[in-house]
């Protein structure tokens, strides 16, 4: 079973190293402006996060709102059909790196998986990746603990559904990989240097198609180490800063897989033994008493 993991650009750079993966990096991309893409090339690809239309599907039988799909490549580059739940984050992220062995080092690992699952059918390749031991640890090893279970939620109330997909140059042609689609969708020839200006072209219809207060999106980008290139041009400042955050994002994946209930519950006894030491039972239910009335004037507050 996969766990829903976070569109974190931090988490996607430790799982493709804990994958085997190196001297690649995934970094958040803020805006849709080119320029701002042009500055990490080499580029290999963009995984997009988006609200799923399930009132008005992206694409049918016929074929997709924009692009075609393409059969045919799908037998000659890695596109794996979505066979389980919570796995299209990893999945975009794979479909990214397998189908750009020839400028990335993906490791013995994930390129062992990929010569054995190509041979099969798209839906066979999914069955491959969910029943994979390693993908499905290191992919649980970054989802956030959630001890609590959100009670103010209305029964049967359905939260938003959301969706990864990769988009990637392949052999000078430019494919949306989505697992949920019976092929790769094909939005026309595309050569290494125009990747990052025609894929945001298909990034922008696909956006303009939301109500304009529909705001949860996220885009990333595969692409080299950055503090590679500041070690071949000796820019220290940038290899500093890449290695403090480097560090932050270690530290930011290790609180994730920890549950602080734990260490929450003895703070809030302490305190407790605290307030009772110095005043007693009868200091403790005012102290009591007085938070609740608190926080009723707040709500009270509130609704007016």
């Amino acid at each position: 079973m996969f766990a829903i993991v976070e569109s974190d650009a931090g988490l996607f750079t430790c799982l493709m190293e804990n994958l085997g993966v190196r001297d690649i990096q995934c970094e958040e991309l803020l805006t849709l402006d080119p320029i701002e893409m042009f500055t990490l090339k080499p580029l290999y690809g963009l995984i997009f996060l988006f609200k799923y239309p399930t009132d008005q599907p992206y694409a049918s039988a016929s074929g997709p709102i924009d692009g075609t799909f393409d059969h045919e490549s799908a037998q000659d580059m890695f596109f794996a059909a979505q066979t389980i739940q919570n796995a299209c984050g990893t999945q975009a992220l794979l479909s990214v790196l397998l189908n750009r062995m020839d400028l990335v080092d993906v490791g013995g690992a994930l390129r062992e998986f990929r010569d054995f699952s190509m041979p099969l059918p798209p839906e066979f390749r999914g069955e491959v990746l969910s029943n994979s031991e390693l993908i499905r640890e290191e992919h649980n090893s970054f989802s956030r603990s959630s001890p609590f279970a959100d009670e103010t939620r209305k029964g049967g109330e359905a939260e938003d559904a959301f969706h990864f997909i990769a988009y990637v140059p392949v052999n000078g042609t430019l494919y949306e990989l989505d697992g949920l689609q019976p092929a790769p969708i094909s939005h026309g020839p595309c050569d290494e240097d125009d990747f990052h200006i025609e894929a945001l072209d298909v990034i922008r219809k696909r956006i303009a198609r939301y109500e304009m207060t529909e705001l949860r999106f996220n885009l990333m980008a595969i692409c080299r180490d950055v503090r590679l290139w500041a070690k071949e041009y000796g820019d220290d400042m940038v290899l500093e800063k890449e290695e403090r955050k480097r560090q932050d994002r270690l530290f930011e994946n290790a609180l994730r897989r920890h549950n602080f209930v734990g260490l929450a519950g003895e703070v809030v006894k302490e305190v407790v033994r605290g307030k009772l030491k110095r005043g007693g039972e009868q200091s403790y239910s005012s102290w009591l008493n007085e938070s609740t009335q608190r926080r009723h004037n707040e709500d009270m507050a509130r609704r007016r």
